[in-house]
């Protein structure tokens, strides 16, 4: 491989190429370092040493000698630095503390409303992430970056919401900017479904490079990922199925202003709303799963019907972009299999045969930690990129 290829591919050939080698965790010598990137013994020496600086690699164990001294292995130290991930809901905020390899460190919930403000809310993540770190024995200074999932449209290149119909206050609002005079580190910041999706896939199909995450909540929506590649459009808004018109929609206001679409009769709200023209006591979605898990023959064909819905929307989904994993999560799924059936009804009778013979429609298996997983993958993808780590190492 050429100088210029491997610039290309890995960043500058200077400590970051090193590094980007070792973000898996495996151990390496140094002999099987310079053979992978074509450098010399004694320049790889050289640019491990800046890592080393840096604390983000060191020495694991001696490796199985050929004869004369063992050769010595380095790999990721993943506590040399810790990553704040935040989940942001309606009404809470999931905080963790991760390390580099994004296991989870320590974690808190808290009750919050959205609608207070982004200064309010962004004010007390800051206040819990302290209360973690001091939780850890850890300070500001082991910040490597910050991951935050907002339940609205975000721009992605600016991490400014936009027109969030939930977050009034919010739009436009400089979340990255205002975070970061807090605490100095990048700062990420995605809707919930995308990091979501990331989080969803990188705990249960990491080999699955198309994919597809559906968050039934409060809201509908979904993360794409597409070749490997989480799929945020031109201007961020990519899998906002929640604002598709279906046909029982008809005549139904959403509170988008459109009529409609599938978020006015499927989401959590819009099924309590239903059950409670009924005569059931039902104010919201936590009660709607309550009522199928008793039994309740009304929820459950309530849901039932959602699902049928949902699947209406995601059978042009799967005809379009072809995904191998359907994964169903939000707090609308744990009302379990007959949500998911409603969308495999539907979508394995009106999808292309092909699109479906090897489609899994499944419950989300990281369940309410996707968020922070995937808040966490987000954050560390970018404060242990090429430029990220070239930018640490010319600090040294």
């Amino acid at each position: 491989m050429s100088d210029t290829t491997r610039s290309s591919a890995l960043g500058s050939t200077g400590a970051s190429e090193i590094f980007q080698l070792l973000r898996d965790g495996a151990p390496r010598t140094r002999a099987e370092l310079a053979a992978m990137t074509g450098l010399a013994r004694s320049t790889i020496g050289l640019r491990l040493d800046v890592l080393a600086e840096l604390g983000l690699v060191g020495p694991f164990a001696d490796a199985v000698s050929t004869g004369g001294r063992p050769p010595s292995r380095v790999a990721l130290i993943p506590s040399a630095r810790v990553v704040l991930a935040a989940d942001f809901g309606a009404g809470h905020v999931n905080l963790a503390l991760t390390d580099l390899m994004g296991v989870e460190l320590t974690s808190d919930r808290s009750l919050i409303d959205i609608a207070d403000g982004p200064e309010t809310t962004l004010g007390g993540m800051v206040t819990g992430a302290d209360a973690l770190l001091d939780r850890l024995g850890r300070t500001r200074d082991d910040l490597i970056g910050v991951g935050i999932g907002l339940p609205g449209p975000v721009q992605f290149g600016t991490g400014r919401p936009v027109n969030p119909p939930i977050m009034p206050g919010w739009d436009g609002f400089d979340v990255p900017g205002w975070v970061r005079r807090h605490l100095d580190v990048p700062v990420l910041v995605d809707n919930d479904v995308n990091i979501m999706a990331l989080g969803e896939r990188s705990h249960a199909w990491p080999s699955t490079d198309h994919f597809l995450f559906v968050k039934v909540a409060t809201g509908i929506g979904s993360g794409i990922i597409s070749g490997g590649r989480l799929q945020r459009g031109a201007q961020g808004i990519a899998g906002d199925i929640g604002h598709v018109q279906i046909p029982r929609g008809a005549g139904v206001v959403c509170h988008c202003g459109n009529v409609g679409c599938l978020e006015a009769v499927a989401s959590g709200p819009a099924l309590a709303a239903s059950l409670r023209a009924l005569g059931h006591d039902c104010e919201g979605g936590r009660q709607v799963v309550e009522l199928v898990r008793t039994g309740n023959l009304d929820a459950v064909q309530a849901v039932r019907q959602a699902g049928r819905d949902l699947g209406e929307v995601l059978t042009a989904c799967v005809n379009m972009i072809n995904p191998s994993v359907i994964a169903i999560g939000g707090s609308m799924a744990q009302a379990g299999e007959h949500l998911l059936a409603g969308v495999r009804e539907v979508v394995y009778q009106r999808s292309m045969p092909l699109a479906t013979e090897h489609l899994s429609i499944v419950p989300s298996r990281a369940g309410d930690r996707a968020g922070l997983m995937g808040a966490s993958m987000l954050a560390i993808h970018h404060a242990l990129s090429p430029a990220a780590i070239d930018e640490l190492a010319a600090a040294v």
